[in-house]
């Protein structure tokens, strides 16, 4: 465990980086002399100057190693590229926001290297400073996902943690092109010590988080690690025909009793609709993970990386 790997996923974050940068030197700088660090950065086709100020920091610390994606691949694939290429026997992430505290870096070491954890972890307790709809809905989705997941997706988790080699590697043989990794952190286990703080705004630049993209990386993490929705659908299709059995009897014996009571399109308009509707969705559920096998079954690479600090196998 003597080399410490600092992973950066980087997007569009040269306002942040040289402070950043500093608060973390002036963390690793705390550690015994014994304790190496390396720091890599992962640019995910930033449009702005962030490759350029990460090449500054490498010209001038030989611990600053960095990628650069062709394009734009998302923070999945940045997070999965950094940990492959990681070198350290501890291999820690973090947000170049600096909403992931780099004090924390010691407490997490502390915890594996003293108290045997495999994993230390941060999660937010609150949510102060976010949009109220954002963190409602956020809170939701940690809600629904423990229900109808098989990984232990803990509310608050941040991807800021410390992973010992081996969790680094089962992490890394989940090869799947759509990537959920709170989920895919949660499904290999290991011991894992949580480390709670509040919530930290931004220290510049803005988030690249609209609640648009929340709700799509929702939609891949539930799709990824359940298999709820389709029993879902399964359940609707049965309670459908439990309710047009009933409705069926109860014309028949209105229709015995009343009379004329079999008759009228806008009734039939409603039903035909509202059946229509459930079937819609139900095949938009099968789309959604059909659409995954799709993709897993092309076979693509997760990131094309297009300059490096050093070689680097494109994956």
């Amino acid at each position: 465990m003597g080399l410490i790997t600092i992973v950066v996923p980087c997007y569009n974050e040269e306002a942040v980086l040289p402070a950043f940068y500093e608060a973390v030197c002036e963390v690793a700088a705390s550690f015994k002399k014994s304790e190496a660090f390396e720091f890599l950065f992962v640019d995910d086709g930033s449009a702005d100057s962030t490759l350029a100020v990460i090449q500054g920091f490498a010209k001038h610390d030989r611990r600053v190693r960095y990628l650069s994606f062709s394009r734009n691949f998302g923070k999945e694939a940045a997070i999965y590229a950094g940990l492959r290429h990681a070198k350290g026997g501890l291999v820690a992430l973090m947000d170049a926001d600096l909403q992931d505290p780099p004090d924390y870096l010691k407490p997490m070491y502390d915890a594996i290297t003293e108290e045997g954890y495999d994993c230390a972890a941060a999660r937010r307790v609150s949510r102060k400073g976010e949009p109220k709809i954002r963190s409602f809905l956020a809170r939701r989705f940690y809600g629904i996902m423990r229900r109808i997941s098989n990984a232990d997706i803990v509310d608050g988790a941040r991807d800021y943690r410390m992973m010992t080699r081996q969790v680094v590697e089962a992490i890394l043989s989940v090869t799947e092109y759509n990537r959920f990794s709170k989920g895919i952190f949660g499904w290999v286990g290991f011991k894992t010590k949580w480390l709670e703080y509040e919530n930290i705004k931004r220290a510049a630049g803005e988030t690249k988080w609209s609640v648009w993209k929340l709700f799509k990386y929702s939609m891949e993490g539930i799709t990824a690690f359940s298999v709820a929705p389709l029993a879902l659908a399964s359940f609707s299709g049965i309670a459908l025909c439990g309710v047009a059995v009933i409705a069926i009897l109860f014309i028949i014996v209105r229709q015995l009793l009343y009379g004329g009571s079999a008759f009228g399109w806008p009734s039939m308009a409603c039903i035909v609709i509202f059946i229509g509707g459930i079937q819609l969705l139900c095949v938009g559920i099968l789309g959604q993970y059909l659409a995954k096998t799709y993709l897993e079954v092309k076979e693509r690479p997760v990131y094309i990386v297009r300059e490096a600090s050093e070689e680097e196998a494109q994956v």
